[in-house]
């Protein structure tokens, strides 16, 4: 099968007509969806049909006595949901985070270097020590890390350490020198080389410059991928996750995931970003839109990157950083390439997603956006700016008036609050996570969590979205609260509207009937508990196309 395949073996595989309708009632819930006005819509009974996989109805007591001989599952009292749909992911990434060393909430640095040299003690048969998760903000020091304590700790293997956002890495010295960096190696586009004083390499290195280590990396092989994958959907569907935005895939990725999709393998939705950097980026585009009967893959947009994180100083600012005067960021994609990868995406009927942090970075892609998609076609196009963080208070009415879609994660702000001021100054925290003006001026917000930057969580998001605190409840009153959502709305990010922002919002993200039976059984009703508790909601039952996916 070609891999720009138009998916005709999913079609057939999952073909209603081939299937003989059974209804399935389940009843005594406290259920939630949407309706076509995007207003919450309560009810205490679904039916939907386990063959074909769709809603047939829902509503109260009396719909069950119309499916009488049908079968009927007793929901034992629990709060029932949309299927979560996280808008913005990376799948592969996440799968292959859970086999390597967890850096997620150390306190220093050394305590960093510890948890390294206890993996690489326990998994002597690796060639290269793998992790990541650091955070050097929440470190006494708030200073990068170098090689010195790495090098005590591992000195016969390489070390490769993602920060805990994905744009920058810490090496040891051997992992320096596979890569042949040394102090003559210049910074590449879009990339840094952190230094000390006499110009030698420290190991971190930030963006494009990751690039000098991660090609020495040996590849994963197709089965170690398979097998990644595998462990990211079973945690992504314990979380209670039917969909998620796969955002910037490479060719093999997606034909594996085609694979997986004709041999009915792929147990949650995928939509798939091709990432802009993929040398078959223009095949794809030539062949067109792949849109998958079933949405469990359908092939329509194009992740391109614009510039990278703020933890990292890598966002890209219109004015210098507050906290280092002599950095603005970086563009790891040239202007003039930037257009023309948005020009081939756009012309190719492609959605264009493209990364933007700073609010250098948001506005040169709304000045694009607005250069390259006729005013008549905006709307129907549904581009997205993926992350939308901060951007400068007169650049945030043109989401709206370009018909772009904010595609936000909610726990980025309750993550970076502590380190956001310093790095921007309070000024220009206005334009900063700034979700309620968004949805205040008509915009609708993509939710999702950047797993595995952040942990897959989505009610970590939707309680970050609604009480703009951490799981400690700090700060009192939330941090920028004049920001935060409704827990209606919140819920809506990650569903109905994550579904907007992948065309599917007619068949995912609300459980009207006709579209798609995902839905998930929670331990708590959503609507009921304090909101201080979101983040401590359990997933009990997960379910995709009308079949059970997970069971606690």
């Amino acid at each position: 099968m070609s891999v720009f395949s138009r998916c005709a073996v999913i079609a057939l595989l999952f073909s209603a007509s081939s299937l003989v309708a059974a209804p399935v009632v389940l009843t005594n819930i406290h259920g939630y969806g949407f309706n076509a006005e995007r207003e919450l819509s309560p009810f205490q009974v679904l039916v939907f049909d386990d063959a074909t996989g769709k809603v047939l109805a829902r509503g109260d007591s009396s719909i069950a006595k119309q499916y009488a001989k049908a079968k009927t599952i007793d929901g034992k009292g629990k709060t029932l949901l949309p299927g979560l749909i996280d808008g913005h992911g990376h799948v592969l990434g996440l799968g292959f985070n859970l086999s390597m060393t967890e850096l997620r909430g150390s306190q220093s640095e050394q305590a960093a270097v510890q948890r390294v040299a206890e993996f690489a003690a326990n998994n002597p048969e690796l060639s290269w020590i793998r992790g990541r998760g650091w955070n050097q903000v929440l470190w006494p020091e708030k200073q990068f890390p170098t090689t010195a304590l790495l090098d005590e700790a591992v000195a016969n293997k390489p070390v490769w350490l993602r920060r805990v956002d994905g744009h920058a890495g810490w090496a040891n010295s051997q992992a320096l020198a596979i890569a042949g960096i040394t102090k003559e190696t210049l910074d590449p586009a879009g990339g840094e080389i952190i230094r000390d004083a006499k110009g030698n390499p420290t190991g971190v290195l930030i963006d494009n410059a990751m690039a000098l280590v991660e090609r020495h990396i040996p590849d994963s092989t197709e089965n170690e991928k398979r097998l990644a994958l595998k462990a990211a959907f079973q945690h992504l569907l314990a979380l209670g996750i039917t969909s998620t935005h796969d955002a910037g895939v490479n060719t093999d990725t997606v034909k594996l995931y085609q694979q997986l999709a004709a041999e009915q393998a792929l147990p949650i939705r995928i939509y798939p970003m091709l990432s802009a950097s993929d040398p078959q980026l223009a095949q794809w585009l030539k062949a067109g839109i792949i849109d998958d009967p079933t949405d469990f893959l359908d092939i329509r947009s194009v992740k391109i990157y614009g510039d990278g994180a703020l933890g990292s100083r890598g966002a890209a600012l219109i004015k210098p950083y507050s906290d280092q005067p002599e950095q603005s960021g970086l563009l790891v994609t040239a202007p003039e390439q930037l257009q023309s990868l948005m020009q081939q995406t756009i012309n190719a009927g492609f959605q264009a997603n493209v990364h933007a942090i700073g609010d250098l970075s948001n506005r040169l892609t709304l000045d694009m956006f607005e250069q390259l998609v006729p005013a008549e076609q905006r709307l129907a196009s549904r581009h997205r700016i993926e992350h939308a963080q901060i951007v400068a208070p007169e650049d945030i009415p043109r989401f709206a008036s370009l018909a772009v879609i904010p595609a936000m994660q909610a726990v980025h702000a309750t993550s970076d609050k502590n380190m956001a001021a310093d790095r921007l100054g309070e000024a220009r925290l206005e334009g900063a996570y700034a979700w309620r003006t968004f949805l205040d001026q008509g915009s609708i917000i993509v939710g999702g969590s950047d797993f595995p930057v952040e942990l897959a969580e989505p009610f970590h998001g939707i309680h970050a979205s609604v009480t703009r605190q951490d799981q400690q409840n700090q700060p009192k009153g939330g941090w920028l609260p004049q920001q935060k959502l409704t827990l209606v709305e919140a819920l809506r990010s990650f569903t109905q509207d994550a579904a907007y922002g992948a065309f599917q919002d007619q068949m995912m993200g609300t459980l009207a009937p006709g579209s798609w039976a995902d839905f998930i059984l929670i331990n708590r009703n959503i609507f009921t508990i304090p909101e201080t508790e979101l983040w401590q909601i359990g997933v009990e039952q997960t379910w995709v196309n009308g079949q059970q996916a997970f069971q606690k």
